[in-house]
């Protein structure tokens, strides 16, 4: 039976490629999602893909994640930064996490430089474009998830 990861993406995310690329650049949340379900069938893991501008559907899916995922990747966006909701229910997620973030954070104003995800994740990809996103993923091969 092949791992399963859950790719959990915040909000405005569906919107990549077309919201400030000279940020983000000018690849999509579905090219984002093809590249990931490729590497992930070569390497022997299940993608679980979501994308939600909504906190409570995030929530939800995290949730779902408990009895049914050997990881997650989470890009929560700017609930990052605001979002105590989603560190709670990560911290009921007894698996790895890994936080991605395509820009550095840390390189754009001050209130997104904390992210009360990080608390919680065992690492954080920022800046790296979408590329974060493949890293983490191989990061769970490398663990052995």
């Amino acid at each position: 039976m092949s791992k399963c990861i859950y790719v959990l993406n915040g909000p405005n995310l569906n919107l990549l490629g077309t919201r400030q690329p000279e940020v983000y650049g000018h690849e999509t949340l579905a090219d984002v999602q093809q590249r990931l379900l490729e590497r992930a069938a070569q390497l022997g893991f299940e993608i679980e893909f979501f994308q939600s501008n909504s906190e409570g559907d995030i929530i939800d899916k995290i949730h779902e994640a408990r009895s049914r995922a050997d990881g997650i990747i989470i890009n929560p966006a700017a609930y990052s930064h605001t979002s105590v909701a989603i560190l709670d229910a990560l911290n009921t997620f007894e698996q790895p996490v890994i936080e991605v973030h395509i820009s550095n954070i840390h390189r754009r104003e001050s209130f997104r430089h904390h992210s009360f995800v990080s608390a919680r994740a065992e690492g954080v990809i920022a800046g790296l474009g979408t590329k974060g996103y493949l890293l983490a993923l191989e990061h769970f091969v490398d663990a052995g998830q």
